[in-house]
């Protein structure tokens, strides 16, 4: 039986993280916005918490919650502002948790660590400039020379990665299965900043999130030892699709949180913005939009609630999760939309945080598996062309041994 049921635990990490960002981060985040700056010192915070190895057991230097929590925390967190959330989808669904299944105990020790306790920031780099939701596309090679791999390639669109210390890397390792797109050619690398031929850069210019770090990174003839790969050679295209399992997730709980935040902000303005000698709140148009605020809300939450618990569980959720995932970000742009609807023209200005809402939840809509790749999920499950097949090593059920 699945119990929505918050835990005192649970309501305490709801707490924390909710009144760490309304104390760290509200106050300063439209002027970070409009600066397009991202603030460095807020992942020493988030780590101070705890929260950037909030889900990662904690022999492994993390916090031992279970994915509950982690939703929350992800919906808290874009309840400010999404470029907090993003950091908890990259460096914790996309890194830390691939990582804690796929990586060996060697690896652990030597990655998973410092990364649960923010000693060192994760991205995750299988985005390319022509290889998006058709993920086989990429073009980034690793050669086997000896006891090392030379990789070469570009990543773009990836979210931390001029702040990162260590990058989850995709690129082909048998040629002849990349000319036939065959996944199985695909294999995972751990880098590190500082290797020869690794240089990174940020994007300017975007839409939203501008307050967060989005950047691309290039390989020229990075030498990476042999004991940097993560799994098997060949398994890198599964590694990839269970790292998206897991970000997905944590989109799926912040894009809620970024309905209620829609939502909170159309009823303080409703309720105060008169019109016709009358608040607008009264007007049965403006109400039909809060009331779609909450239904998306209820209905994401739910979605997200239940993820979590086929996560606790041990449980394969990919469908499950990618539903939440497509829902929620449907619900938190139509959300967005309409709240700088209510605002008229007040939400086309800064002065309201509901024009940041809006430019911010697009993102979403886009990356990590798009609105339409997650329909052709959904209907493929239902015609029966997909099914789940169990990989080789899931993430264990909460709570951790």
């Amino acid at each position: 039986m699945i119990d929505f049921e918050l835990t005192e635990e649970h309501l305490m990490v709801e707490k924390m993280v909710r009144d760490f960002a309304a104390k760290e981060v509200a106050p300063y985040i439209a002027q970070l916005d409009r600066e397009h700056r991202f603030d460095r010192s807020i992942l020493d915070k988030m780590a101070d918490l705890g929260l950037l190895g909030i889900c990662i057991p904690e022999k492994y230097g993390g916090s031992g919650f279970d994915y509950v929590s982690l939703g929350l925390a992800c919906e808290e967190l874009e309840f400010v502002d999404t470029s907090l959330r993003v950091i908890m989808s990259v460096h914790v669904g996309l890194t830390c948790m691939t990582l804690a299944a796929w990586a060996t105990e060697e690896q652990k020790r030597k990655y998973l660590v410092p990364l649960a306790k923010g000693e060192r920031i994760g991205c995750f780099g299988l985005t390319e400039p022509n290889a998006g939701s058709d993920a086989v596309a990429i073009q980034s090679t690793a050669v086997k020379k000896g006891d090392h791999y030379v990789l070469n390639g570009e990543k773009m669109w990836i979210s931390l990665a001029d702040v990162a210390d260590v990058f989850l890397v995709f690129a082909w390792t048998d040629q002849e299965k990349k000319k036939r797109r065959d996944h199985s050619g695909m294999s995972a690398f751990i880098l590190q900043r500082g290797m020869p031929g690794l240089t990174t850069a940020t994007i300017h210019g975007k839409l939203g999130i501008r307050a967060g770090n989005t950047g691309s990174f290039s390989m020229n003839d990075v030498e990476v030892p042999a004991e940097n790969r993560i799994g098997n050679e060949g398994e890198g295209f599964k590694i990839a699709m269970f790292g998206l399992d897991q970000g997905r997730f944590t989109v799926a709980a912040g894009a809620t949180g970024l309905v209620r935040a829609c939502l909170e902000a159309s009823k303080s303005y409703a309720l105060s913005r008169y019109a016709f000698n009358r608040p607008i709140a009264e007007f049965q148009l403006v109400k039909e939009m809060i009331a779609n605020m909450v239904a998306g809300y209820e209905t994401s939450r739910l979605l997200w609630m239940r993820a979590a618990w086929l996560k606790n569980k041990g449980i394969r959720n990919t469908r499950e999760t990618a539903l939440a995932k497509w829902v929620a970000c449907d619900a938190s742009e139509r959300a967005a939309s309409d709240a700088v609807q209510i605002h008229g023209a007040y939400g086309y200005s800064d002065e309201y945080p509901v024009e940041r809402f809006y430019r911010n939840c697009k993102a979403a809509v886009i990356y990590e598996g798009s609105r339409e790749i997650q329909k052709l999920m959904q209907a493929d499950y239902a015609l029966g062309f997909r099914q789940d097949k169990q990989l080789r090593v899931t993430l264990p059920p909460w709570p951790f041994e």
